[in-house]
């Protein structure tokens, strides 16, 4: 597997809120976290959010929307906004796949991040959630 240009250290802080209807179930779980990586260094603000809706099919889809702030890969400040979605089976999972989409601020990492040619992994690991996005090679 190639090098994962983001890598993002996921802090679930509370609780967040959950549903249940005839329809299926709803979770919204806030997140914050960090980002330390060549491509980009600082946080995930603390107003980002994960929403997991449950079909009647016993299928999970995952889309979580939140804004990176830090510096760039050439120590300019910028923003990442993130919309990260993805399916699974609704059964205990340690990692998932995603299909994220960037837009930033960043004049460098703009013509990388805005392709959209990428894909996602969520691995549980002893220290928490990872979220990880590589480039799919052509």
């Amino acid at each position: 597997m190639s090098k994962a240009l983001l890598e993002i250290h996921v802090d679930i802080a509370e609780k967040g809120l959950r549903m249940e209807t005839e329809l299926g179930e709803v979770s919204m779980i806030p997140f914050a976290g960090t980002v330390d990586c060549e491509l980009f260094q600082g946080i995930v603000e603390p107003w980002g959010v994960d929403t997991q809706i449950v079909d009647p099919s016993n299928m999970r889809h995952l889309s979580a929307r939140y804004v990176l702030t830090g510096k760039d890969k050439e120590g300019n400040d910028c923003h990442i906004y993130i919309e990260n979605n993805g399916w699974m089976e609704n059964k205990p999972s340690r990692s998932f796949r995603t299909v994220p989409t960037f837009l930033t601020d960043s004049p460098c990492l703009a013509p990388i991040l805005h392709r959209n040619h990428f894909y996602g992994t969520g691995n549980v690991e002893e220290d928490g959630l990872w979220i990880r996005f590589y480039e799919i090679e052509s």
